[in-house]
């Protein structure tokens, strides 16, 4: 049997954390100069310090209670950096992988059991479903490759979960037939009764509590811990119907997967503590489980070949197979098997249940021989699954490079730059998030804030100065440059458009003004001015619950939007915010909009779940005050009164806005408009606007009201069949 040693070399707290960090610092920077994943790097640490190494550091508890939260984390980020959309697409394919991944390794494994080690055929079984359960330990090597929605990574993470219940299923029948003599249905459909109703209440509780938690806690670290607590939370309740800890957090991560967008502060925060502590214990903690002393002996190492035999045999299987099936390549097939090959937690599960087992006769269902054979095969798959995982995840980066950069070799890669003006502190952060959840992910883009003043008083400099500073910060915290600028100018609309000028402005992003007065616009007199005098794409956001809680974004767009030369950009945009946030995006649209629409998104390869619903009067869109919930996020495209899509309809939109939609989330998008900017009119040049500016608002009303009177029996009927066609 595997013994420890005495006394390790050091016992100080504070020594051991530091050793911890050593290792993670400088095993990935040594072994990386051998082009050895960094993940082999902590391991093979993990075994040099620990008690069958130099036995430098003892694995007590501490490294227990880390290596456990660790592998948790590992399964919980697996799960939220999944894209649900390509999931569901590659659901049926990854459910028929699991069954082979189970299945091939449960009857070789069982066949090897009873011909070449001479075992019974119940500890046979419970031998091969310690086969058949496999750990994601290689997934932080697709993760740094930025592959995790190759369908291949997609298939092996549904096939895990499928491979691993199974596994428990079997360990639980197993553990049943020694304890009673015989099999029991009753107990099996138990647990799959338990298993359903876990799932149910998960999928219905965790959604509606963490959009609540969310919408009334905006403090990042505050909903940080909420969303560990949740994560513990579920694999606990797994662990009390009989399933693994790991299938709870894995869950966990794909209900919360929705409300945690890959561009946000919090998945930054929640990749980072992982990557940095909580993975690497785990991977150390593996390491120091591993005794290397036990290839000495001759029995262990014939029972270890054995098994490691049928281990990587029977998951290479399962890959090949599902490769023919799905007419995928080689490379596909390696990165398949290198995520499914490692054995560590239901493996050590598995064996340790089976030590403990003592059969009628006196003897261990699993001896000493199969306990050693089990740690010698988790160092020889933990260490193959990296190995294969990184070089066909770099073949499938490389690739993905090179097919990305055929696409994009017609046109000429566009800069973005994206200007944020920040009045007061309030809004400062929320401006921000929606602008790096609207920006391109391929591409230059520049963020500006910008703070302008007319005055020099303390006050008026400490409120840009703190609005500015809290920019940076909702920038900084996802590793995002932006740079800011504090002007002094004449007044608002002055200091922005010149920032737009000296800049290069593609885009500005603006907070909805507050009405403050009967008098006032549903704009204000400042973003009125701004869209006179500027032709870029403005952005005029009012929100008032956080984006990563909107259930649906409902898109408002006029007749001839394909026409205007931004028509690209904001399809880009709403495609992007919707490919973060998850959610599904409905776009009311005339019949004509709607395949240019669909050719954008595939054209950029937006991967979303979009709805189209037709609209090609006013009354339609009037309809749509109706049809949107509190929870919708609403967007409005308008246009300028010089571009193609205006129509005097929208001039009514405004105060239609302010009295059906006052307390919805709401963004009005103006998109870039071909030619020079309309200069603002002054006292010294009457004439100095365009010559393409609209005409008079009395002699644009009068047409209206012709308009609206000689179409008005052929509106109330048409609204009348339209009503039931617009339900959204």
């Amino acid at each position: 049997m595997i013994t420890l040693a005495a006394t390790p070399l050091v016992n100080n707290p504070v020594l051991i954390f530091f050793i911890v960090l050593v290792i993670i610092l400088f095993a990935p920077l040594l072994l990386n100069r051998f082009k050895i994943p960094h993940i082999i790097g902590m391991i093979v640490a993990g075994i040099v310090v620990g008690p069958y190494g130099f036995n430098v550091l003892a694995r007590d508890t501490s490294f227990e209670i880390f290596g456990q939260v660790g592998l948790l984390y590992l399964m919980f980020l697996a799960g939220i950096e999944i894209d649900m959309y390509h999931l569901k697409l590659n659901l049926k394919r990854g459910m028929l992988f699991g069954l082979l991944t189970f299945l091939i390794p449960m009857f070789l494994g069982t066949i090897a059991s009873v011909w070449l080690l001479q075992m019974d055929w119940v500890t046979s079984v419970l031998l091969a479903s310690m086969y058949a359960s496999h750990t994601l330990i290689a997934y932080p090597v697709v993760a740094r490759f930025g592959i995790t929605k190759n369908p291949a990574v997609l298939i092996a993470i549904v096939g895990t979960i499928i491979a691993v219940i199974g596994s428990l299923l079997v360990l639980a029948a197993a553990v049943n037939i020694h304890n009673t003599g015989e099999f029991s249905i009753s107990d099996l459909l138990r647990l799959l009764g338990e298993l359903s109703i876990y799932c149910i209440v998960i999928m219905y509780i965790y959604p509606r509590a963490t959009r609540w938690f969310f919408k009334n806690f905006s403090d990042k670290v505050t909903q940080y811990v909420y969303v560990m607590a949740m994560v513990f939370l579920a694999s606990w309740f797994a662990q009390i119907i009989g399933l693994e800890a790991v299938l709870g957090a894995f869950f966990a991560g794909l209900v919360l997967n929705r409300y945690i967008p890959n561009a946000s502060p919090l998945m930054s925060r929640t990749e980072f503590v992982g990557n940095a502590i909580f993975i690497p214990y785990f991977l150390i903690g593996v390491g120091m489980m591993i005794n290397v002393r036990v290839i000495a002996n001759p029995d262990t190492i014939l029972v270890a070949v054995n098994m490691i035999a049928v281990a990587i045999a029977s998951k290479w299987l399962a890959a090949w197979i599902a490769q023919k099936l799905y007419r995928m390549e080689g490379v596909e097939r390696k990165i398949m098997f290198g995520l499914t090959t490692a054995h560590t937690a239901v493996a050590l599960a598995v064996v340790t249940i089976g030590y403990n087992m003592v059969m009628p006769d006196g003897h261990r269902m699993m001896d000493e021989t199969i306990l050693n054979g089990t740690v010698l095969m988790i160092l020889v798959t933990c260490a193959l699954a990296p190995i294969v995982t990184s070089s066909a995840a770099a073949k499938i980066k490389i690739r993905m490079l090179e097919e990305t950069a055929e696409d994009k070799t017609p046109r000429k890669q566009k800069i973005t730059n994206t200007l944020i003006p920040v009045a007061n502190p309030i809004t400062a952060q929320s401006l921000v998030d929606l602008a790096l959840l609207i920006r391109n992910q391929t591409g230059r883009n520049n963020l500006y804030a910008l703070h302008v003043r007319n005055d020099n008083s303390a006050g008026s400099r400490a409120v840009g100065r703190n609005s500015l500073d809290l920019a940076e910060q909702a920038a900084a915290s996802v590793d995002a440059r932006l740079t800011s600028i504090e002007r002094y100018d004449m007044n608002t609309v002055a200091g922005v458009l010149n920032t737009i000028e000296e800049r290069d402005i593609t885009e500005v992003i603006l907070g909805m003004h507050r009405k403050a007065t009967v008098i006032d616009s549903f704009f204000g007199s400042k973003i009125d001015q701004l869209l006179k005098s500027s032709n870029r794409m403005m952005i005029i956001s009012r929100c008032f619950i956080p984006l990563n809680t909107v259930m649906r974004i409902v898109v408002s767009i006029p007749p001839k939007a394909q026409y205007e030369t931004g028509f690209r950009r904001w399809v880009m945009c709403i495609g992007n915010l919707a490919r973060q946030i998850g959610c599904k995006v409905i776009f009311c649209c005339h019949p004509e909009v709607k395949p240019l629409i669909r050719g954008v998104l595939h054209k950029e390869k937006y991967t979303i779940r979009d709805e189209y619903r037709d609209v090609e009067e006013w009354d339609d869109f009037v309809l749509l005050a109706n049809r949107i919930q509190d929870d919708d996020l609403f967007i409005v495209v308008s246009a300028r009164r010089t571009s193609v899509s205006f129509s005097p309809d929208m001039d009514s939109m405004p105060g239609f806005l302010q009295k059906y939609f006052s307390r919805n989330n709401l963004i009005v998008l103006y998109p870039e408009q071909f030619g020079e900017e309309v200069a603002l009119t002054t006292f010294v040049d009457p004439l100095a606007s365009d010559m393409n500016v609209a005409p008079s608002e009395l002699w644009m009303r009068a047409l209206d009201w012709y308009r609206k009177a000689s179409q008005l029996k052929r509106r109330l009927a048409h609204r009348k069949k339209r009503i039931n066609k617009i339900d959204l």
